[in-house]
């Protein structure tokens, strides 16, 4: 879990906070996958999840999850429990693979319901990503 109440960095949460706070006051959701040796992954978070408009733009409208695809952690879910089954953890390979394929970074919008709006299997840049943050 990454989690910070500070204005200068997106309010991360688990995948079970997420499932609490939909829970509570439903809102859009932005999904972040990620590996610790995916470069564009790292290059999102030092130039794009840094910037101040994208921070607020998260922060106000969307619940924001990061998850390390490659975690080893069980996770509980919507009533059930998603495990590492593979490279991969299966909660990455359900909401993230392309072509039974999954490449980090992965970006997905969802809407209030929890159902996916768009997916993205690329870098996006600050700029792209606000344009798709505010037509979502």
């Amino acid at each position: 879990m990454i989690k910070s109440g500070n204005a200068q960095e997106i309010t991360w949460l688990s995948f079970e906070q997420l499932d609490d706070s939909l829970k509570v006051k439903p809102k859009p959701v932005i999904i972040s996958f990620y590996t610790d040796w995916c470069l564009y992954c790292k290059k999102m978070d030092k130039e794009v999840y840094s910037k101040a408009a994208v921070i607020k733009e998260i922060n106000l409208h969307y619940y924001a999850v990061k998850f390390d695809a490659e975690t080893k952690t069980p996770i509980h879910f919507d009533g059930k429990t998603f495990h590492k089954k593979s490279q991969f953890h299966e909660l990455a390979l359900l909401l993230g693979a392309r072509e039974k394929q999954f490449t980090p970074p992965v970006i997905l919008i969802l809407d209030s319901n929890f159902v996916i709006k768009s997916r993205w299997f690329e870098y996006l840049s600050s700029d792209k990503l606000l344009e798709i943050l505010k037509t979502n």
